[in-house]
Order: structure tokens, then sequence, then C-alpha cells
């Protein structure tokens, strides 16, 4: 009798899923740039976090229902190529994915570096260049992150949130939550500040599609990851809005926009400079683990897409000793410092948000393309609400998908479509040396 193959466990609850997605959500995105939505929205921040997990929660349900159908293989290119019969659609979608990442890491690492001149006047770029170099070392000797890892550290994400939240209850009701920085009076007047730092705050909600990833470990997974993704969006935006009061009712608006390290800002507005310490120290655990991750997630990807043969073969390459894709490790690290270079935290965040907002209209117009192409396919979790066979939530996340991304500067849309075009003709120049000319036989192990 032929041995059977060993397959994933399935153990994750319902409970373990939505922590595991509140520690995705609750990176380092809102310790780095709630002081620059902040100079955007004013007091009507905390409407921006709202509209955010509105638009998240319609690509959100997506990703769910397009998880339940292909439970084995979750990523983006695999949704868009079974979709829409088109690889190079779906290679514009992986590689809009990498570009995000190590524009990501470059967005978080700055944030990092602006947490740390509270410690000492080192140059911005210097300490972000650092931590990259740094955290990419770790990333090549095979770091593994355990799960009780990870739980630490989104702890510690999360208390200092929780903190800040506590700290202003006595100072709630100081200021006027309606009034943007153009002290406007009129709803029309705040529309686009509000949406504008809704384009900037969205970077504090990318992750939550990383629920995904985890459909074959968990038990009962097609009912557990749509409640796990909508209890983690719900908890997370919650936490979002609460801290978005807060701040703006202990330090003005103003001040905080003109702070490198915001949160750190408020608590010692609040309770002196001991606290503020205490938040600067918990802001570069966020900002280190958040960078680390990513690290390790683009590269990864570089390396995934490699094996698809729509990237050179050498990013197939893993280290025989650490047992790491060593070209992509590199490859992600340079990339990432590169638009560090920028310096200015607020424009590289708004890079990122205009592709994931590219990848989030692709992946909501995927669940209605199936739904039409392959009406019959299984779908353990379905999104309700349909005309017939049309499904509203994700044309809603279409809409304000396209919405959003009209709300982007023409400086910001203008190099985010350079970058991101670049992936087509790349895709069908080299596509084929890639796949025949590729040294397979160099690729040993196993990545980690």
């Amino acid at each position: 009798m032929a041995e059977e193959k060993p397959t994933l466990e399935r153990s994750i609850s319902l409970f373990e899923a939505t922590l595991y997605g509140v520690g995705i959500i609750l990176g380092a995105g809102i310790y780095a740039l709630i002081g620059k939505a902040a100079g955007i929205a004013g007091n009507t921040l905390w409407l921006s976090f709202i509209f955010s997990g509105m638009i998240a929660s319609f690509t959100a349900l997506s990703y769910a229902e397009l998880s339940s159908i292909f439970p084995r293989d979750s990523a983006e290119f695999l949704y868009v190529k079974k979709a829409l019969g088109k690889e190079w659609i779906a290679f514009f979608v992986a590689w809009i994915s990498i570009v995000t990442g190590f524009i990501s890491i470059a967005a978080v690492a700055l944030g990092f570096a602006n947490y740390l001149t509270y410690f000492a006047p080192i140059p911005i770029i210097f300490g972000a260049i650092g931590l990259i170099a740094l955290m990419s070392i770790i990333n090549f000797w095979g770091i593994k992150e355990s799960v009780n890892f990870n739980i630490v550290f989104t702890l510690i994400e999360v208390g200092g949130l929780i903190i800040i939240i506590l700290i202003g209850l006595p100072f709630l009701g100081n200021v006027d939550y309606f009034v943007g920085p153009n002290a406007a009076v009129t709803p029309q007047d705040l529309i686009s500040p509000i949406t504008v730092a809704t384009a900037l705050i969205f970077f504090a909600f990318i992750g939550f599609e990383g629920l995904a990833n985890i459909t074959e470990e968990t038990n009962d997974a097609t009912k557990t990851i749509p409640r796990a993704v909508i209890l983690s969006l719900v908890i997370s935006t919650i936490i979002y809005v609460l801290v978005a009061f807060s701040v703006v009712s202990i330090v003005p608006w103003e001040q905080l926009a003109e702070s490198a390290a915001p949160l750190a800002l408020v608590a010692e507005r609040a309770l002196g400079t001991n606290a503020g310490i205490a938040l600067a120290v918990i802001a570069l655990f966020a900002t280190t683990n958040t960078v680390l991750i990513l690290l390790i997630a683009v590269s990864r990807r570089f390396y995934g897409v490699s094996k698809e043969g729509c990237l050179p073969n050498c990013f197939q390459r893993v280290h025989p000793k650490t047992r790491t894709p060593y070209y992509a490790i590199a490859a992600t690290a340079l990339l990432a410092i590169i638009f560090a270079l920028f310096q200015d935290i607020k424009v590289v965040a708004f890079l990122t948000d205009f592709g994931i907002f590219i990848i989030f209209l692709i992946v909501n117009l995927s669940v209605i393309f199936l739904r039409f192409h392959q009406p019959n396919a299984l779908r353990p979790f379905r999104i309700p609400l349909s005309i017939g066979r049309f499904p509203i939530l994700p044309f809603l996340g279409v809409v304000s998908c396209s919405y959003m991304l009209l709300s982007f500067s023409f400086e910001i849309a203008a190099i985010s479509l350079i970058v991101f075009l670049v992936a087509i003709p790349f895709y069908f120049v080299f596509r084929n040396s890639f796949r025949n000319n590729g040294d397979n036989s160099q690729i040993r192990g196993k990545t980690t």
C-alpha cells in the first residue's frame, strides 16, 4: 500500500484566525502615518478610518469567496489567471503586489527612523536603510518566527494602541470632531480632505488579505475564514477610530502633522516624558517586526513568481545552507532602499496604496467574472447580495477602489503607473527566456 502523503493540519479556530487577522492589520501603519493623515483630515480623521474599513470589507469578502474556490493557492496571480484567463494580466497584478511590497517596506522603515529620532538625532535615511539591511540579513539567515513570537509582537503593537485609547478618555469632547483642516462648515468642504486621508491611511489596513493564506490549516475554513475576515476588520476599525478620537483630543492635529513620532507625542502630552518614551519604544518594536515580515513575504513573492516562469530564474535559487532565496532577498532589500531614498513617508505610502487599490479592483472584478464564466464552480463561501449572477458587494468594491484611485495626485498616479506598466513589456519580451533558459538544477532545499 502506498504511503499516504501528509497534509496540513487543520487546527486554527475562529478565535485564532481572528487574532491572526487583527495582528496582520494592526501593524506599523498607524504608528507611522497617523500624524500625516491628521494633517490632511484634521479632526475628521476618524471618518477616514471608517471609510477605509468599509472599502477594505468589500475586497475582504472577495478574497473570502476566491479562497473558498481555490483553497490550495490563494495568491492573486492564481485568482486573476483563473478568472480572466490571461497570464499577462495575472503577472501584472503579481508585479504590482511585489512592487507595493517593497515600497511598503520603505514606508515602514521610514516610520521606524522617524521614531528613532525621538532618542537620537540620526538622519532619517540612515535609520531606514540600516533597519532594512539588518532585517534582510536576518531574513537571509533563515529566520522562522514562531506563533508565540508573532503573538508577543502583536500584543505589544495592540497594547500601545490601547494605551493611547485609555489615556485619551479624559480628553474626549475637547474638540469638534467634524472640523477639517480648513475649518470647513459644509459637508461638501469635508469630502476632499477625508478622501485623501482615506487614500493615505488605507496603508494601515493592508494585510487582511493574508487570512486567505491559512485556509488549509483552519477548521471549517469555508465558514471560519469569512467570519474571521469580518471580525478582524471590525475589531481593527473600532480600535483605529478610537485611537483617532483620542489623538486629536489630546494634541492639536496641526502638531500631530509636524511630529516625527506622533503617538509618542500624544503619550508624552497626556502622561509625561516617560510615557512618550514607552510609546516610542513600542513603535520601534512594531515597525521593526513589520519590516521583517514584509521582507520575508516580498522575497517569497519574487521566488514564487519566478517559479511560474515570469521572472528571471535566479530568483528561484535557494542557498544550500540557509535554505532561503538569497537573490530574491537581495533584490527586495535593494529596491526597498531605493524607495526609502524618497525620505517622504507620505509619498511612499501613497505609492503603496495606489498599487493596492489597483490590485483590489482587479480582485473584485475576478469575483464578478467568475460568477458569469464559472457559475457552477463550487463556492463553499458565497458573498451575499446578488442580482441574478451579479454580485453587488464586489461591484461596490470596484466602484470604491476606482473612486479612491481618482483621489491621488497626478504625480503619485504618474510615478505609480510608470513603475507598474513596466511589467507588461517586461513579461512579453522576457517570459520565454525565463522559462527556457533557467537552470533549475541550482534550486535546492526549500524556503523558510
